[in-house]
């Protein structure tokens, strides 16, 4: 049995078809076959090379951009809230403070204003009955100037009647103490001739206009009617006559 299994396997090799190696390739020498050169890549291939490798690998999103990323997704931190909510206290303070300096400016206006208006009040309350006054003082001093001086004199009054220098003192007396009392309410009669005063048109009233070669133009020489004065203001412009030269 074995004998037959090795004349088998022998006779299958011998009708196997052979290799045969062409006699140009034996014949060849050696020396005739030229190394395989590698051809160096050009600068555009690897580039090209580098360029897609870069393109192919997938992009690593930086640490920061992550971080970024990552707390936008958790939402504002605990400090950028506490940060937000002292710029709107601040603010607020700021509002609030703006506010309160107006307040105290507002009321120290009115508080000044309600003290001139207070004082103004005070000052003037007398206003209306001092010009209902004024007529009074006029003709109290109308008639003591009807009576001319030289019947007041020493040797006059032994020869004329007595009961009219009686009469003209208490008058006179009656005039100066009512003056007295007007003034210390601020009430106060002025004559501007007897200073001889430049004439002014917020406190004189020029009636007539004469010359006067003694005299400088613009001067009051003249009073025809006194004027009166309540606490500084023109309660009644004097009546004056005034210089004119030219």
């Amino acid at each position: 049995m074995l004998q037959r299994t090795l004349l088998r396997s022998s006779r299958a090799l011998r009708s196997a078809p052979r290799l045969t190696t062409p006699s140009s390739a034996i014949r060849q020498p050696l020396s005739s076959l030229q190394p395989y050169r590698l051809r160096p890549l050009s600068a555009s291939t690897r580039w090209y090379s580098e360029a897609s490798a870069q393109q192919s690998k997938p992009e690593q999103p930086s640490t920061e951009n992550a971080a970024k990323k990552e707390s936008e997704e958790k939402g504002p931190s605990a400090e950028e809230l506490l940060k937000k909510e002292l710029e709107a206290k601040n603010k607020e303070i700021v509002d609030l403070k703006d506010k309160y300096l107006r307040s105290i400016a507002d009321f120290r206006n009115l508080q000044e204003r309600t003290k001139r208006e207070v004082q103004a009040a005070k000052d003037f309350a007398l206003q209306r009955f001092a010009k209902d006054l004024v007529d009074s003082v006029d003709n109290l001093d109308r008639a003591l100037s009807t009576v001319p001086p030289e019947k007041l004199s020493a040797t006059a009054v032994a020869e004329v009647n007595k009961d009219l220098v009686t009469l003209y003192d208490g008058l006179k007396m009656t005039e100066t103490i009512l003056m007295q009392t007007l003034k210390k309410h601020g009430l106060e009669r002025f004559d501007p001739a007897e200073q001889a005063e430049k004439f002014d048109p917020n406190v004189h009233e020029a009636t007539f206009m004469t010359p006067q070669p003694d005299k400088e133009d613009g001067t009051v020489f003249h009073t025809q009617q006194k004027g009166f004065l309540l606490n500084g203001r023109v309660l009644r412009a004097a009546k004056v006559g005034v210089v004119k030269n030219s």
